[in-house]
């Protein structure tokens, strides 16, 4: 099994995850660092940590993000700005920090968490749907540059996912059945659906796998008129 290192702005959120990982593996408790990665600072600190702990990493996943869903115009340049550091900067500096511990190993894996809204328009918002569609073009990149390394780079890009922060959204019900409409399926998502595909991209079984990004969306990319 993994040493899990969990990284999360929110110290008692982060706990309650960890105590639940806890009871799954008692004996392999995940560690936890509480942290802004949006802040350059403090990814420095984390992977100063990391280094101390001399685990070795070959996984990195990349699950930072936010939104403020809002007409294109009524952005600020400032807006943009916190955004792209959030979704974008702070996976592609995490990765930079991560590389020299990734590449001791012979086989490595940086799993990206991406969006729909980064390959089709979505009514998430201009800068969201921009910030992801850039994540998706940086997963491509390094993974080619990378790949002599022994690291593959991939991405998910989930649809609407049964979680907290969608769950505003889900309970207008007009909303929820647009949103059901036009997923294939017929439902939303689980986080465990999202979960076991970057599973799948950081085993073995992926291994020839590279500069990918999979969607994680019940049919919705494929549905047309």
């Amino acid at each position: 099994g993994a040493e899990l290192l969990l990284v999360a702005r929110d110290a008692a959120q982060l706990d309650r995850a960890a105590d639940e990982l806890a009871d799954l593996s008692p004996t392999r408790p995940p560690r936890v660092f509480a942290a802004d990665l949006a802040d350059g600072e403090q990814r420095r600190e984390l992977f100063d940590w990391v280094t101390d702990l001399d685990l070795g990493l070959q996984i990195l996943i990349n699950n930072v993000g936010g939104n403020e869903p809002r007409p294109a115009l009524d952005y600020a340049d400032a807006d943009w700005r916190e955004l792209f550091e959030l979704n974008v900067i702070s996976a592609a500096a995490l990765c930079r920090l991560a590389h020299p511990l990734l590449t001791r190993h012979a086989a490595s894996s940086v799993v990206n968490v991406g969006s729909v809204s980064g390959i089709t328009h979505v009514r998430t918002g201009a800068v969201y749907g921009a910030s992801k569609a850039a994540l998706h073009q940086l997963t491509r990149n390094l993974a080619c540059e990378w790949a002599p390394d022994g690291v593959r780079v991939n991405a998910v890009a989930p649809w609407y996912i049964r979680t907290r922060r969608t769950s505003d959204a889900l309970a207008d019900p007009d909303y929820y059945d647009e949103v059901i409409e036009h997923t294939p399926m017929g439902r939303v998502g689980e986080p465990e659906e999202v979960a076991s595909a970057i599973a799948f991209l950081c085993l073995p079984a992926s291994s020839y796998v590279t500069g990918e990004c999979i969607a994680v969306d019940g049919g919705f990319l494929s549905y047309g008129f």
